[in-house]
This record gives structure tokens, C-alpha cells and sequence, in this order.
């Protein structure tokens, strides 16, 4: 039994001796997330597998947040149950897929986790446990984690969220300041019913893993329309990471203007130093491998302008990824996000020496008389992208644009309040070498049920 686990199971037992404690069921809630995923994408050029990814799924997701116990020390347990029924992925559409059509070697496929012959299983489910305790305004968890902070991003992007397993501290004992620290040790895919290590984009996820993910940083609220932010990651044997960000709201005539403004120094940690499995993407002609990876060394600028009246959001931002290697993030293959202004719907625009602009606008249809009914567009356009193959160059200065759309309506009342529908859409074009441009749409029903 490893550390973790045997603290989850003490802190388990001593929340349960106290769980009839006022507080503890009072303050407790329920709920029950519904949510019908459809998606469909389009390799449009090249002829290596797949050409087509496509898949249909109904997942449940069942919360359970556990009030407090009383005392000076709360305590307290959440649960997470998460469950994805295979409505449609025919042999060859669910995106693990080998050159030559037969079965890929990736963790699943674009939603559900594969079977041996590469298709697709009927369902998969996980469940996940977190004791937590409290004292004043500081709060303690472990076990499964969903955490969101610029060096760590939870993935919700498909059929069931991604977890992580691990322990977070947060406290919020300073006015205006919020502190949080973590140790993360595994990871569960969206795809996935199974607990992995760490690793990140290049290196062999296989067999150059990581057991040890902390971080720490914080929120300072300098005024009510100004915050700074600072945080910290390192993956052992991998990368560390330092992070600042600066985020600012100016009422400036009818409406609100945003300003993000994010950096990230990014630096090799231990074995991705000098060991090639352990290597980042990059731009790398002569390393050791000769395929364009090397060790972590990115620094990534960024600023996000947003500007919102009268349920019109227009925006514009710009990012610059410095360095040898690509901007290093947790990634195991399997889906993930970072907290980048470029994540997008299919790619990240965070290269090796990329610079990459963006324009954004969006209504909020509440103002004519829809409420709940939004769209929006993303437009990104990047280049000086290099890439090399065999130590020669095989892209030099290369581009990639991407266009996102997305339309939502969620129902405002009567009998099907709270329904919500959603489409997106995406197309990606790219002359950057070895890469096949995409079209992508997903159809998404949800809908969440309060239990109590």
C-alpha cells in the first residue's frame, strides 16, 4: 500500500467515527451529471490510419460533496463515481489505429479505452475517493483530485472528466490571498479506466514516467479588479516551472475590459536532461536522437485582451513560445489540457519557437430576449514552427491556423430547466511536416440532476 492510499484509508476512518456529527449530512449535496457525447473528426489529407474518428457515448457522473464534522478540525469524504456506456464506435473509427489498419498502440481511443484488437470497450467506469479536513479557512484533501491552477488543468474535454490522485492544501487564512500545494502521483485518463504515471508530450509514456508532480503558488488579490498570481510545478525527472500571471478588469465606457497577461519559464529536471526517452518535443536538430527532441526548455509569453458590452465579447491576444523544446505541460498521450490562451479545440499552438495570434468574439443572446443561448468564435494563426526528422530540417518556418465555433443553449425554465446542448466545430489546417489537417465536430447533451 502505498503512502497515499494508507493515509486515505486513516483519514477514511477517523471521518467515519465522527460522521453522525451535525454538519457532516446537513451540509452535504448530491448530484448526478448526465452527459451525451457525440464526435466526429476528419483527417483530410495524407494517407497514414486513421482517416476518420468517430464515436457516440452516454456517461454518468455521480458527486457526492460530504459536509464537515464539528470541532476545531471538520472532517469530512467526497466520492466520485464515473461511468461511459459505448453507444456507437465501430472496428476502425475510435482513433487507435495502426498504420496498415490494424490495431494502435495508444492508451484507447478518442473516448472509450480499447480492447486488445484496437476497438473500442462497451463501457468503463471508475470510482474515486477523497477524505478532506478543515481547520478555520485551510482545507486538506487526499486521494482524487480534479485540480485547475496554470501549472495544473484538469481535462473535461470529452465523454468523462480526467482524475488525479494525490493530496492538495488549500488555505485561505490571508485576506485577499489564496495559497495552494499538491503532490500529484497519478493520473486517470477521460479515455481510461486505470491509474498511470506522469509524463509529458515526445517522451515514451511507456516506459519514462514520473510518480511525483508537486506544486504551489497562489492568488493575490491586490485590489477588486486587479490579481497576480504566482505558482510552481515540477515533475520529477522531467521539467520544473515557474509561473506568472497578471489579470485585470478596467470599466472603460459601457462596458469591462479583461487583460491576461501570463509567463511561464519552463527548465529540464533530472533524466529529461540527458536521457532520450525522457526527451520533450522540440526543435531540436542535433541531439542525441536526431528527431527533433531534447531536453525541456521553453519560455512562453502571452497576452489576452477581452473586451465585453451589451452581450458582445471581442478579443485579440498573442503568444510567443521561446526555446528549444515545445511549451512542456502533463500530458500522457491520452488527452489533456494546459493552461494556455491557445488550447483550443484541437491544437495547443505552443511549438518550439512558435508565435501565435489570436482574434475572439462572442454574444450572449440573453440581450435580445434568448436567454441561454450563447456562440462564439476563435480564430488562431501560427508560424515559425521548425521541425527536423533524421537530423534534417523538415519544416522551416512552418505554419498552422484553426478556427473554433461553438453555439450553446441552456434550457431557463419549465419542465426541461437546466438542459443544456452545445455544438462545436473545428477545422485545422497546417503545412508543418508529417501533419494531416482536420475537421472536427462534437455534439454534446447534458444535464445535471440535484440527488440532495
Amino acid at each position: 500500500m502505498n503512502k497515499s492510499t494508507l493515509a486515505l484509508a486513516v483519514a477514511v476512518g477517523v471521518m467515519a467515527q465522527q460522521a453522525g456529527a451535525a454538519g457532516f449530512i446537513e451540509d452535504s449535496k448530491a448530484t448526478l451529471g448526465l452527459r451525451n457525447f457525440y464526435i466526429n473528426t476528419d483527417n483530410r489529407n495524407g494517407t497514414a490510419e486513421p482517416s476518420r474518428n468517430e464515436e457516440w457515448g452516454q456517461g454518468f457522473d455521480l458527486r457526492f460533496i460530504s459536509g464537515y464534522t464539528q470541532g476545531t478540525v471538520g472532517f469530512g469524504i467526497d466520492a466520485i463515481g464515473l461511468l461511459g456506456v459505448r453507444l456507437d464506435s465501430g472496428g476502425g473509427t475510435n482513433g487507435n489505429v495502426a498504420s496498415g489498419g490494424g490495431p494502435g498502440t495508444a492508451y484507447g481511443g478518442t473516448v472509450f479505452p480499447s480492447e486488445s484488437n484496437g476497438q473500442a470497450v462497451d463501457n468503463f467506469s471508475s470510482l474515486g475517493l477523497t477524505a478532506k479536513a478543515k481547520i478555520s479557512q485551510t482545507e486538506l484533501k487526499l486521494g482524487t483530485l480534479q485540480p485547475k491552477n496554470p501549472v495544473i488543468v484538469t481535462n473535461d474535454g470529452r465523454l468523462l472528466p480526467q482524475t488525479w490522485q494525490g493530496g492538495q492544501i488549500t488555505s485561505g487564512e490571508i485576506k485577499d490571498l489564496t495559497l495552494v500545494g499538491g503532490q500529484i502521483e497519478h493520473v486517470k485518463g477521460r479515455n481510461s479506466s486505470n491509474n498511470e504515471q506522469l509524463s509529458i508530450g515526445g517522451a515514451n509514456a511507456r516506459t519514462a514516467n514520473s510518480n511525483k508532480f508537486i506544486y504551489a503558488g497562489g492568488d493575490y488579490k491586490i485590489t477588486k479588479d486587479l490579481t497576480a498570481q504566482y505558482y510552481y510545478g515540477n515533475l520529477e525527472n522531467f521539467y520544473k516551472q515557474h509561473f506568472l500571471g497578471l489579470v485585470h478588469n478596467w470599466s472603460i465606457g459601457p462596458g469591462v475590459l479583461k487583460s491576461d497577461f501570463r509567463y511561464f519559464n519552463s527548465s529540464d529536471d533530472g533524466r529529461n536532461g540527458d536521457e532520450s526517452a525522457y526527451f520533450s518535443n522540440g526543435a531540436y536538430g542535433n541531439s542525441s536522437l536526431g528527431n527533433g527532441k531534447g531536453k525541456v526548455d521553453n519560455n512562453l509569453y502571452s497576452g489576452l485582451f477581452l473586451y465585453t458590452v451589451a452581450g458582445h465579447t471581442f478579443g485579440g491576444g498573442y503568444q510567443v513560445s521561446n526555446g528549444s523544446s515545445d511549451f512542456p505541460w502533463l500530458n500522457q498521450g491520452d488527452g489533456s489540457s494546459n493552461y494556455t490562451i491557445t488550447d483550443m479545440q484541437i491544437q495547443k499552438f505552443n511549438r518550439a519557437g512558435e508565435r501565435t495570434w489570436q482574434a475572439r468574439y462572442s454574444y450572449d443572446f440573453a440581450k435580445v430576449g434568448v436567454p441561454g443561448l450563447t456562440a462564439g468564435m476563435v480564430y488562431l494563426r501560427g508560424d515559425n514552427v521548425d521541425t527536423y526528422a533524421s537530423r534534417v530540417q523538415t519544416s522551416n518556418g512552418a505554419s498552422e491556423w484553426e478556427r473554433d465555433l461553438t453555439v450553446a443553449y441552456v434550457v431557463p425554465e419549465g419542465p426541461l430547466k437546466n438542459v443544456g446542448f452545445m455544438w462545436k466545430n473545428a477545422s485545422w489546417r497546417t503545412d508543418i511536416a508529417g501533419q494531416r489537417d482536420q475537421d472536427e465536430n462534437r455534439l454534446i447533451l447534458s444535464y445535471s440532476i440535484p440527488l440532495l
